[in-house]
């Protein structure tokens, strides 16, 4: 889906939506509440957020997982595999599974170690385990109650924040921001805090700044002009991000998040590219939606997680049993 314009600010449609959004609240609060975490044999950091849309939580999650393979731990992911078919536990194969199978954020995170798509979390997780993991890490997993958390990381776009404050579909939060940070140990604000998000959360929960820094790909991209696409979250800040780094970004267009790419979609745009003697460029989520064949014709700019204090996160993960 794609995010409406009103969820960053109030107005009358987040007042006219305000008994759904009471209603939805609702029934999440009775789905978790009935449901008791399963507690598995090795811990869970859970990496969530409350806001729909991208916070920055895949970043944060392939960071932690290498933080902790330095330690000599052997950490698998878990996810639900949203967008894609598989329901498992199915461990991902890069060279056998795509988007449609497993979901874009799982063949990212795979790239860093063991992932494992399961509707069912604790039955990935049993399978993970099984299969050599002595840390879960939960990609998305903040309203997912099947599984006891040990440590629980909630992901805040710093730019974005909490938006209007109200819950979906007045707004964009998937729970109440109370709510949220209750069952949060720290906060992971990504980003310069334009929003004033620090301000709920100030001493209620520990935070934790970082920043996404570009990464591979950069170097390709400076001082070229730009056809840029993104069907994420917040498409806005893939193309400032190209801004930044010295791209000169001449046409954007922007899809819903998790958006399925045809063939013709890019074909349009190299051709529009081409037309401004210009590249095309997408975010690694994007780029493994991309058909195949259309994917040497597509430039990929890569981010990398940068903590402010790396002992903040490092404290709470050597906390790890």
């Amino acid at each position: 889906m794609r995010a409406p314009s009103f969820w960053s600010h109030g107005g009358l449609a987040p007042a006219l939506l305000a008994p759904a959004a009471w209603a939805y609240d609702l029934a999440g609060r009775i789905e978790r509440g009935s449901t008791r975490p399963e507690r598995v044999a090795a811990p869970v950091i859970c990496i969530g957020n409350i806001v729909a849309g991208g916070a920055g939580k895949t970043p944060v999650a392939i960071s932690i997982a290498k933080r902790l393979a330095a330690r000599h731990r052997h950490p698998h992911f878990v996810s639900r595999g949203y967008g894609g078919s598989a329901a498992g536990p199915l461990q991902v194969d890069r060279a056998r599974h795509d988007s449609r199978m497993v979901g874009d954020e799982p063949l990212l995170l795979a790239r860093a170690a063991p992932t494992w798509v399961s509707r069912d979390r604790a039955d990935g997780a049993r399978a993970a385990i099984t299969a050599g993991a002595d840390v879960i890490i939960m990609d998305d997993g903040m309203q997912n109650n099947s599984l006891a958390k040990d440590l629980t990381l909630l992901v805040v776009d710093g730019g974005y924040g909490f938006g209007n404050g109200r819950i979906m579909p007045a707004g964009p939060l998937r729970e109440s921001i109370q709510s949220g940070l209750a069952r949060a140990d720290a906060v992971v604000l990504v980003g310069t805090d334009t929003s004033g998000a620090a301000r709920d959360i100030a001493e209620r929960k520990p935070i934790i700044p970082a920043r996404l820094m570009p990464g591979a790909g950069a170097e390709d991209i400076f001082n070229r002009d730009v056809v840029a696409f993104a069907g994420i979250g917040r498409p806005q800040k893939f193309f400032d991000t190209l801004a930044e780094i010295g791209a000169r970004v001449v046409v954007t267009e922007s899809f819903a998040d998790h958006h399925p790419y045809t063939a013709d979609e890019v074909m349009r745009l190299v051709e529009t590219a081409a037309a401004r003697e210009a590249i095309v460029v997408t975010t690694e989520k994007d780029a493994v939606r991309l058909p195949p064949e259309a994917q040497p014709m597509v430039k990929v700019l890569a981010v990398e997680l940068q903590w402010g204090d790396p002992h903040q996160i490092d404290a709470l993960l050597a906390k790890l049993s």
